[in-house]
């Protein structure tokens, strides 16, 4: 977890640039890196090998997006649903790229950590495609955006998985109960607050932002928000609820905000051809909350799985749990 997004940026190590071609920023802007972004166009290493390592590299850290596919593979897949999971490298979105690789869509597992990002899609098997992805990095976001422009030409499905619950937590040794304590509005430490908004709700806004005109390209669009039953104020607000005292700002409040980005967002798309739907995965056994978690990765996943593999005449502007119960918001 990272408590700040300057601090995020430190994981990153340099490339070495030993038998590399470097590409001009106006070669990289044919190319279409940073498609729908204002950002500043940074010099791009390509490596000439079989399976396709594509490196843009910024003045402080380099992004990364692997391919391992020869190019008739590329083709076939192209020709299936294409989706994109942020957060796909473990938890609920590795199980959800799972299930919908199995139905003949092509995922892209959404990593921060490309190498995590490998070793998940190498489990999943056929129709799955590591792609570094950070959603608290703008200029990871818009290379990925660019690849998929440069392979794809559109986005069909996007899954916005990827949160963080807490960075306190681990770092202290807490218990979940210890936790919840340690997030109350009297004395959260606000820069664990600002670091879990800014990938669950920021990340949220910033990946919509940027893959929007990719999903404006697919006949059959679809964006699928992650959130959480914790973050409906119905419920909170309930004395009743068996949740009503958790309630806090950090991680609950973060999904609160998630609720109303993507309601902004389901008005914004009323009058298009693109549906978006807002999903609760349950308390799931997850890294999300120490695995403390009372169900499991297969039943938190099926109400994200079931709404992802709507079809266009499917339903948009819902917010569900498994089995398509609504929640209130």
């Amino acid at each position: 977890m990272y408590s700040s997004f300057k601090e995020s940026k430190k994981r990153f190590e340099p490339i070495p640039r030993h038998g590399t071609t470097l590409i001009s920023p106006a070669s990289a802007s044919r190319w279409g890196f940073f498609y729908g972004s204002n950002l500043p166009i940074p010099n791009t290493i390509l490596k000439p090998v079989t399976t396709i390592p594509v490196s843009v590299t910024t003045n402080t850290c380099p992004l990364q997006t692997f391919v391992s596919l020869n190019s008739t593979t590329m083709n076939d897949l192209k020709h299936q649903r294409i989706a994109l999971i942020t957060g796909a490298n473990q938890g609920v979105g590795f199980q959800v790229a799972k299930e919908l690789a199995a139905n003949s869509v092509t995922v892209l597992i959404g990593s921060r950590n490309l190498t995590n990002g490998r070793t998940a899609a190498e489990k999943i098997g056929a129709g799955a495609i590591p792609l570094q992805l950070d959603v608290t990095d703008r200029v990871s976001i818009a290379a990925a955006a660019a690849y998929i422009r440069q392979e794809f030409g559109r986005l069909d499905l996007l899954i916005n998985n990827a949160a963080i619950s807490n960075i306190r937590k681990t770092q202290l040794g807490l218990s979940l109960k210890e936790a919840i304590e340690e997030g109350r509005a009297s004395k959260v430490s606000l820069d664990e607050m600002r670091a879990v908004w800014e990938t669950n709700v920021f990340g949220t806004l910033a990946v919509y932002q940027v893959m929007l005109p990719l999903l404006r390209e697919s006949s059959d669009a679809r964006i699928v928000n992650v959130s959480s039953g914790v973050g409906s104020l119905t419920n909170m607000s309930d004395p009743s609820s068996i949740y009503h005292k958790g309630y806090g700002v950090v991680y609950p409040g973060s999904k609160t905000a998630q609720n109303a980005i993507t309601l902004a967002m389901m008005i914004e798309l009323e009058e298009s051809n693109i549906k978006i739907n807002l999903v609760s995965p349950g308390f799931t056994k997850t890294n999300l909350n120490g695995y403390e978690g009372t169900e499991s990765l297969e039943d938190g996943s099926r109400e994200v799985v079931r709404v992802a593999l709507l079809g266009p005449d499917g339903p948009t502007g819902t917010f569900t749990r498994w089995p398509n119960q609504a929640i209130p918001w």
